[in-house]
């Protein structure tokens, strides 16, 4: 009898593996169009100064960090506005999971220097940015 109730069981379980694979595949997806595009992005905006003292790709390469120097989340691409002025970021929130993404007006961020790296610290704190609505990831 225990035999009969462990295949359907077996059955459920790899179904359920499938499906969270399956979402983890379109999660992978979605990242890398994100970042082909950032790079793209960034490869045609070249050396010129984007925002905050920084070209596009210094932007991508920053991590966000709050006053104290605690990570809050990865610069994942640059956004323009209509003019094409940098007037938002779009941020990987740090340890969501899910990989949680949230667009961050850049007013307020200021540029800071940790060893060899350029960071931006947020006018946020990490609850503020939690608290942001999750991108819409098929339109940035």
């Amino acid at each position: 009898m225990a035999r009969h109730l462990a295949a359907p069981a077996l059955v459920a379980a790899l179904l359920v593996s499938a499906c969270g694979s399956e979402a983890d595949r379109a999660a992978e997806r979605t990242e890398d169009r994100i970042e082909q595009t950032a790079d793209a992005s960034a490869a045609q905006a070249g050396d010129a100064i984007a925002a905050l003292g920084l070209t596009e790709r210094q932007l991508l390469d920053a991590e966000i960090v709050d006053s104290a120097g605690a990570e809050l989340g990865d610069v994942e691409r640059v956004l323009r506005n209509a003019g094409g002025t940098v007037d938002r970021l779009l941020v990987e929130l740090e340890d969501s999971n899910p990989d949680r993404y949230v667009i961050v007006p850049i007013d307020g961020f200021e540029t800071v220097r940790r060893g060899d790296d350029t960071d931006l610290t947020s006018p946020m704190t990490g609850a503020q940015l939690d608290a942001l609505p999750a991108a819409d990831l098929s339109t940035t």
